[in-house]
């Protein structure tokens, strides 16, 4: 597995939003959709404030790999299911996006048991 570079993830940092895609059987990507994420302890994580049944959380679970896009960049990833900094998670949405109604329900269920970490490949 590859890793962040320090310059990448401080570019994913400081981005508003990123733009997720997961690959199909054949290794094309599905379309690219806009959600928030965070860096929590040197790793990109993301969660589907539409739950499990939303289309980008389905997609990017089906093979657990494709691609995100931000500010320019577009870079091969894997999804995880990792719910291990969840706390650290809802805390980097709350210091990165404030408390508002779309903060708050990325923190709760059922968003909340949608944490993904997104590696680079």
């Amino acid at each position: 597995m590859s890793a962040w570079t320090a310059d990448e993830l401080a570019e994913l940092d400081a981005a508003s939003e990123i733009r997720v895609a997961g690959s199909r059987k054949d290794g094309s990507l599905r379309g690219f959709r806009i959600i928030w994420h965070v860096v929590v302890e040197g790793a990109l994580y993301a969660r589907s404030v539409n739950g499990p049944d939303a289309a980008w959380y389905v997609g990017v679970q089906r093979q657990s790999a494709g691609a995100i896009r931000w500010d320019g960049h577009e870079r091969e990833v894997w999804y995880a299911d990792d719910s291990s900094h969840d706390d650290d998670v809802d805390e980097a949405y709350r210091t990165k996006y404030g408390n508002g109604s779309p903060t708050q329900a990325l923190n709760r269920a059922p968003a909340r048991g949608t944490t993904l970490r997104i590696d680079p490949r």
